[in-house]
């Protein structure tokens, strides 16, 4: 057990109320939407700037994650489902506040694909087990489809003057790397039509071709205006380009940073807020389109986690680093949005390690507690894949420090912001790719004498959980304990009754489906490696799962127990994570008495 003031302090961290960058309307800036956990969960909050009014939207056991403004501000548009299953329905609230409604009833539940709202008429997709389907609702006519597909496909942007509307498609095969499509929206007829190429709404289309994704990240907000901003990966990471549907001419913005960049507009249409992330930090710039100009704006080293231009030209951002807690600040300095309460405890700097791994040199980070190693450790591997560890505020990577454990985190190949090589080279070979970059930072870190290799956890949550049970059954030699939350346990099972977007990405990623390739699955799914693990076991398992469903994780947990395996559950009742503090505390608590009990730092 730790010792009193230790367990306050890590609970602390996470007992902090935080708010979300506020989102605002287009057409009434002074209205904002924000979430915030200041009730102890996870809800949707209003805040009228001209007034500093703040008001409660939602209010469910289970929290709610996705919500989003009307461009006059008057209403408020929430994602209902069931016990954090993703599944459900939008649902209306006005802002000013009164009766929630199923925002349109004619479209059934499902999980969200999309969601674009105009002036006249809102665009809204769903995903279903038998594929997706976008609908067009205007505001004095009848719903109705006008795309369904068997594949993945989703609402993507919606032009200022509601006259172009894109969804991204995957019809060519693989959703990791989608395709546009732009529709004359007066075109499109009533009844269930579908925009196919060759339909005389279609107006542009643009793929860059196998292996190379397109993303639309938005309109110029100008009216009249037909510039999108697009994200290509052209040239082996994330650009921009300008595509003119007026005109249909690109304009690829080459620009001299040497990570991913993405971008969204200032309200006057005249320049680009740029994100750009590099080596697990975050940047913000204004790129003015007619000049060239590209202006690094002053923000203090860490991450970024979001930002917006205002209508006056001010940046705001929500911003950490590993040792200060997030803020909503702007960017030249004052604090817009704060929770009420105190600042929760600090966190521990993070150090960079670049170690030759098999693919190429693997990036990772390194928190040490106080003394000397080597160190008892936690490698705590990131989901996704295509995610990343980053020197940003992580109250649960701050609480295994505090209890006395060196933390590794490891930038595998599969993940994002290194490059599109990077992120793609675990195809056709998932997990096992990924473990051996997990191995070679460890084995470089005890060579440094930082990492005692007879005390070392392996953890990590929905992909990070997969990688956990995967490496504990084919590196059983590595580890002295596993930590798998919301795992891929069993890959066939999980296939069978996780939702259709990730069974689709799960056939790109693997070059099939269970069905096509059967040894492909088995060579990465925990399960086939369960007689090797030799190390205690701690699972942790949402009940509500809709990414790693319930069954296939039971599956792992009888197998275990039939070979007498030490292993530990615990179950919640949620989906995929929990939006709720104290059942945050309650996993995390869990997951350090187990850690503390097996590997004694």
């Amino acid at each position: 057990m730790l010792p009193p003031d230790v367990t306050a302090r890590w609970q602390a961290r996470f007992r902090a109320p935080r708010v979300s960058l506020p989102d605002w309307a287009e057409d009434a800036p002074q209205r904002c939407l924000f979430a915030s956990d200041v009730t102890g969960v996870v809800e949707q909050y209003t805040w009228d700037r001209d007034t500093g009014e703040q008001r409660q939207v939602t209010d469910r056991p289970n929290g709610t994650l996705a919500a989003t403004l009307s461009p006059d501000g008057q209403t408020v548009w929430w994602f209902a489902d069931t016990d954090g299953d993703e599944f459900g329905v939008w649902r209306t609230q006005p802002f000013a506040g009164g009766e929630d409604v199923v925002a349109v009833p004619e479209v059934e539940p499902a999980y969200p694909a999309g969601l674009e709202i105009g002036r006249t008429l809102v665009a809204v997709g769903r995903s279903t087990d038998d594929g997706s389907e976008l609908w067009l609702v205007p505001r004095d006519g009848e719903p109705r489809v006008f795309y369904r597909t068997p594949d993945t496909a989703s609402v993507d942007a919606l032009s200022r003057d509601e006259d172009r509307l894109v969804l991204s498609h995957s019809e060519h095969g693989d959703p990791r790397y989608p395709a546009l499509r732009v529709l004359d929206v007066a075109r499109i007829p009533d009844g269930h039509s579908q925009a196919e190429p060759d339909s005389p709404w279609v107006v542009a289309e643009k793929w860059d071709g196998e292996e190379l994704g397109l993303h639309a990240l938005g309109f110029s907000p100008v009216p009249g205006d037909l510039r999108l901003l697009v994200g290509h990966e052209r040239r082996g990471r994330e650009e921009l380009l300008v595509w003119d549907l007026a005109t249909d001419t690109e304009t690829e913005l080459v620009l001299d940073l040497p990570g991913d960049v993405t971008a969204g507009w200032y309200p006057d249409g005249s320049a680009l807020l740029v994100g750009h992330d590099h080596a697990a930090r975050s940047e913000l710039y204004r790129y003015a389109l007619a000049t060239g100009e590209l202006t690094k704006l002053d923000t203090p080293p860490g991450v970024v986690r979001g930002a917006t231009a205002r209508p006056d030209g001010s940046v705001e951002l929500a911003w950490s680093s590993s040792q200060r807690p997030p803020v909503i600040r702007r960017a030249d300095g004052p604090v817009v949005l704060a929770a009420p309460g105190d600042e929760p405890p600090a966190g521990y700097p993070v150090e960079d390690r670049w170690v030759p791994g098999p693919g190429g040199d693997v990036h990772a980070l390194l928190v040490r507690p106080a003394g000397e190693g080597p160190f008892a450790t936690a490698f705590l591997v990131h989901g996704g894949p295509e995610a990343a560890d980053d020197d940003s505020y992580r109250a649960r990577r701050a609480a295994y420090v505090d209890a006395g454990y060196a933390v590794v985190h490891v930038n595998y190949r599969g993940s994002s912001g290194y490059g599109s090589a990077w992120r793609d080279a675990l195809t056709g070979r998932p997990g096992l790719t990924e473990l051996e970059d997990v191995a070679a930072v460890q084995d470089a870190l005890v060579a440094e004498g930082v990492v005692d290799p007879a005390r070392c956890i392996l953890s990590g949550g929905s992909w990070g959980g997969f990688l956990t049970l995967l490496g504990l059954g084919t590196q059983p030699d590595r580890w002295a304990a596993g930590i798998a939350e919301v795992p891929v346990a069993d890959y066939l099972a999980a296939y069978e009754d996780e939702m259709e977007g990730l069974r689709a990405y799960d056939r790109a990623l693997f070059g099939g489906s269970p069905e096509e390739v059967p040894e492909v699955y088995r060579r990465s799914s925990p399960l086939t490696y369960v007689d090797d693990v030799a190390v205690p076991v701690l699972v942790v398992a949402g009940a509500n799962d809709p990414r790693c469903p319930i069954r296939q994780i039971d599956n792992y947990l009888e197998a275990l127990a039939e070979r007498g395996k030490p292993h530990e559950v615990y179950r919640f009742d949620a989906g995929h994570g929990s939006l709720v503090v104290e059942e945050t505390i309650r996993q995390v608590e869990t997951a350090l008495d187990f850690a503390l009990r097996h590997v004694t730092p």
